[in-house]
This record gives C-alpha cells, sequence and structure tokens, in this order.
C-alpha cells in the first residue's frame, strides 16, 4: 500500500507516523517549509475577517504554535456519530504525555488568578499540557514556538514516521487530487504528479475543503467555527504573566472556558488610552467561546461575529473581569484584545462530506484534521484531532 498524506500538523502526521510504523510506503507532503521549533511564529499566514484567524504553514502545522494543552474534546458528539475514542484518547494521552505540571510552573499572575477565581466560587482546575517541566523553563513563548524543545509538537511524529522510511516533501503544495474510476490515484502539486492508492487530507479546515471541491466532492463550506477568543487585561505592576506557561489554568462553563493568557495587544490597548505600561505589567484572562458555525470558506474566507457570540463574549468578559479585580488589577485600566480564532474546523463534517470512518464518497480518499469536527470545541483540539488521526489510521490500515 502507498499512502500520501496532505499536511503535517496535528492530524497528518500522526496518520503517517501510525501508517509508516505499519510498514505503509508513506509520502508526507507540506505546503510550508521545514523549520527549527524556536522560529514557528516566523511562518503564521493569518486570515483577515472580521474574527481574524490564526494558522501557521510549516512543517509541524499549527501544533508549533500551540500553548500546549491537552484537552479531551466533543467526545460526547462524536460518540452519537459513532465514533468511540476511548482508546484512542488514551493512546494519544499517553504519547504526548499529557498531565499537569508541578507547582513550581505556575507563576504568580497564574496564581492570583485561580485564587481569585476560586474565591469567587468558580471551579479552577490545573490545565492539562503535553509539556515536559524537565525541559520547560517558563518563558511565556508557547504560542511564538518553544525555544526548548519542552512542549509536544507534530514534528516529533514528523520525525518518527521519517524514522521508519516515510519520505517528507515541504514547500509542496498541494493543487488538486487525482481520481480516476471514483478511486483515488494520487496528487498533483504544479507539474509533479505522486500516485498512491491512498490519500488522506490534513491540510487544515481552510484548505482541506478547496481540494474536495475540486472533485466536485461535498463540503460544508457555509459553515465554520474557530473558537473566536478575546483576552481581557489590566495593569499590576510587575506580575510578569508574561514569562509564564501560558494558560496553564482552567475555569470551564458551558459555552465558553476561561484561562491565564497575556497578549501584547493588551499593552498596545493600554497605551491607546493613556495607560503606561510594561509587558510585565499586565494581567490577563483569555475568553475562549463555542461560537456559532456561521463562516465562510468558499471563495474568500470569512467568519463573523454573531449576536449570540458577542453575548457569551460579553458574558465571558465580564466574569474575567471579576475575576481581574480580585487578583489585583486596576480595573480603570482593562481593555480586550481584537476578536480571533485559532481553531477553525467543521468545514468537512462527519455526515455530510465524510461518513464515520472518515472516508469520501471517493475510495482510498479520506480526510482527518478539524474539518471533519461535528460542532465548535470552546477549547483546544489537538488531542482530539491526533486521536481521530489514530482512528482513521486504523481503519486505513485494515485495508492493507
Amino acid at each position: 500500500m502507498q499512502a500520501i498524506i496532505v499536511g503535517s500538523g496535528a492530524g497528518g502526521a500522526t496518520v503517517a507516523k501510525e501508517l509508516s510504523n505499519k510498514g505503509v510506503d508513506v509520502v508526507l507532503i507540506e505546503k510550508g517549509p521545514a523549520i527549527d521549533a524556536k522560529d514557528a511564529s516566523k511562518y503564521y499566514s493569518n486570515i483577515d475577517s472580521e474574527v481574524k484567524i490564526l494558522r501557521t504553514f510549516c512543517l509541524g502545522g499549527t501544533t508549533t504554535v500551540s500553548a500546549g494543552n491537552g484537552v479531551r474534546a466533543l467526545e460526547k458528539e462524536l460518540r452519537g456519530l459513532g465514533i468511540d475514542l476511548s482508546d484512542e484518547f488514551e493512546d494519544a494521552e499517553r504519547e504526548l504525555v499529557v498531565r499537569t505540571l508541578p507547582d513550581s510552573h505556575f507563576g504568580e499572575g497564574t496564581k492570583r488568578i485561580m485564587v481569585a477565581a476560586e474565591n469567587l466560587g468558580f471551579d479552577v482546575k490545573k490545565m492539562p499540557k503535553f509539556i515536559d517541566p524537565a525541559k520547560c523553563t517558563p518563558c511565556g513563548k508557547c504560542a511564538s514556538g518553544c525555544p526548548n524543545d519542552a512542549k509536544w509538537s507534530a514534528l516529533e511524529f514528523v520525525k518518527a514516521a521519517e524514522k521508519n522510511g516515510a519520505k517528507i516533501l515541504t514547500d509542496m503544495p498541494v493543487d488538486d487530487i487525482i481520481v480516476e474510476d471514483g478511486e483515488v490515484a494520487g496528487v498533483r502539486s504544479k507539474d509533479k504528479v505522486i500516485s498512491a492508492d491512498i490519500v488522506v487530507l490534513s491540510a487544515g479546515a481552510l484548505e482541506t475543503p478547496r481540494l474536495l471541491k475540486k472533485q466536485g466532492l461535498p463540503t460544508t463550506p457555509h459553515i465554520m467555527f474557530v473558537d473566536t477568543f478575546t483576552t481581557i487585561g489590566g495593569a499590576l505592576e510587575g506580575i510578569k504573566l508574561n514569562k509564564e506557561v501560558t494558560m496553564n489554568a482552567l475555569i470551564t462553563f458551558e459555552d465558553f472556558i476561561l484561562s491565564p493568557h497575556f497578549s501584547n495587544q493588551l499593552v498596545k490597548r493600554m497605551e491607546a488610552r493613556g495607560v503606561k505600561v510594561s509587558s510585565e505589567d499586565v494581567l490577563g484572562i483569555m475568553v475562549k467561546i463555542k461560537d456559532e458555525e456561521v463562516g465562510e470558506v468558499d471563495g474568500d474566507v470569512k467568519k463573523v461575529v454573531t449576536n449570540r457570540d458577542a453575548v457569551l463574549l460579553s458574558e465571558g468578559a465580564t466574569i474575567a473581569g471579576s475575576i481581574l479585580k480580585k487578583a489585583g488589577a486596576d480595573p480603570s485600566t482593562f481593555v480586550s484584545t481584537p476578536v480571533r480564532g485559532a481553531h477553525p474546523g467543521g468545514t468537512a463534517r462527519i455526515g455530510e462530506a465524510v461518513d464515520k470512518n472518515l472516508a469520501t464518497e471517493v475510495d482510498g480518499l479520506y480526510v482527518a484534521d478539524a474539518s471533519v469536527l461535528p460542532a465548535s470545541p470552546g477549547a483546544p483540539p489537538i488531542l482530539t484531532i491526533v486521536a481521530l488521526a489514530k482512528y482513521v489510521s486504523k481503519i486505513i490500515l485494515t485495508r492493507s
């Protein structure tokens, strides 16, 4: 069996590792370049819209700029579609070594937020992380690319696949899928054709539907969620949240989560209001919601804030503000960042673009990325995507 995987993020790298480990002839194709993890922030390729969508094009995909959060998401929803990922989640948590960090890796800012939230009656937990505390020197650079390789990224699975004999091709955008007599036959990149019996699309929720549409295959182009978020912050001299492990605590509500988070945009917003602060003087909390599935990937990519989304963001911001005030931040300095989204998904969802085996209508063509997710997780989706990739890998291996 010969397999091509398009995209090297959480989904693609996992499939490449799983298949190559069983002797499948694998070619992993990545649109972006090979990079050092510490340089990942140079490869952002964001989409400007009402909600700005964050993404990267590089080997390892957006896992290289993730916060290292390892939470299970959408278990119930996937089970309702006939997909039980219990075993795959356990495997993923073991391989990524998901755990909470020791107290030594919690800075003063996060501690203040946790205590304040608990005093206000909220349930606060440590965030599960795929970060090695032995390698981690808290520096606040999780979302820029870890300088110490302390955080798991898909680069680890790419390297494992390459060790298994997989061929890794970078700087190579895939332009089309080749289909012959209803069966997948390979992919085309400019004037180069690569043949295969199996093709797995893991190019991300903005790119995968484009490739499916070229073959006349169904997608869900008018549905997209991004886990819309904003960060609320205020001045607290010398707190140094900007040097901490980001999102190291979790406060969960029905339709949104709160988590300690620093953004340089908070500093800029405060300065624009005449508040003079340095990056070390800002305490912030992210509000991340389960946004409505209103978006567009057919043509220009568009994502808006619906009335419901605005209500959830406002509710979360109010609670975040009360926590920040309790933690000692100055309410007169409170600002928020523009709305952004870092988890686009749902654009080729299960039950509409793919079946419960993540298979398309073309024999041998599968999808293993956030495109297939049935709903907004409102939480970091990497662990769920890895579990889904393990799941589809088992299905593909039954064909051999």
